[in-house]
């Protein structure tokens, strides 16, 4: 596979362009867990029973990987998660 080198100012850096990235949701003391399921529900298109899966697993273990793929995906995911009013980050899938 080839790779694509990364000229930011932030220096040079090697990367896959099909490598996998992950959007993930993290605990807060803020949001209720209904109103993320909602969230979940309603961004992700997941069904009830997945979005409370999801949703017990950011309160149980406090967090979730709710989505997965391209950086810029990825990037669109946690944004809208903000919009939301949710905590979420991303990061390169496996890490």
């Amino acid at each position: 596979m080839a790779f694509q080198e990364d000229l930011s100012p932030e220096g040079s850096v090697a990367t896959r362009p099909a490598d996998a990235w992950v959007t993930i949701v993290w605990n807060d003391p803020v949001n209720l867990m209904s109103y993320v399921t909602y969230v979940f529900q309603t961004y992700f298109g997941f069904s009830r029973t997945e979005a409370e899966r999801r949703m017990r697993e950011v309160h149980e273990h406090g967090r979730s990987v709710v989505s997965t793929g391209t950086r810029e995906r990825m990037e669109v995911d946690v944004q809208a998660m903000h919009s939301y009013g949710l905590w979420a980050t991303l990061q390169r899938s496996g890490e």
